[in-house]
């Protein structure tokens, strides 16, 4: 399990990338009319690690570590979620939560950065899965009381 930072180089194509990715989407959707083919799981969540630790100087944990992603500079433990969707879910209480949206322009939103207590009390129940949703309307507005001294700041 090496921990990684990814390099300015590396992330600086990132948008171009997931531009070219979404219009591979397009073309399979074109191609088989009624089907989606929405980049999920594992794809989004990596671009959102990358682009997460780019963007707060994180140092990123191996990919088989529990309940955290990454480890912040003042020490704080960090997940990371990154989504196209409405929603996230959460398998455990993270120390620290980041949850991004990323766009077809290849742009990553940052919806959530604060602690991970305030937001797991407000997830919904454990589904079959595991995982318990929350909504990005519903972080958006926990993000209103997050003080700027529980965020990580930008590298």
């Amino acid at each position: 399990a090496v921990s990684m930072q990814p390099n300015s180089d590396a992330i600086a194509k990132v948008p171009e990338l997931v531009r070219k990715l979404y219009e591979l989407v397009a073309e399979f959707e074109s191609l088989f009319p009624g089907r989606a083919f929405t980049p999920d799981g594992h794809l989004v969540g990596s671009i959102g690690e990358m682009v997460a630790a780019h963007n707060y100087g994180l140092t990123l944990l191996g990919v088989s570590s529990e309940g955290h992603d990454a480890t912040a500079p003042n020490g704080w433990l960090v997940q990371i979620k990154a989504t196209q969707s409405k929603s996230v879910a959460l398998r455990s209480e993270p120390q620290h939560l980041v949850v991004l949206l990323l766009r077809r322009s290849g742009e990553a939103d940052e919806i959530y950065n604060g602690p991970g207590a305030l937001v797991w009390g407000l997830c919904g129940a454990m589904q079959k899965n595991g995982q318990r949703p929350i909504t990005l309307t519903k972080l958006r507005g926990l993000m209103q009381e997050v003080p700027e001294a529980a965020r990580l700041p930008r590298a």
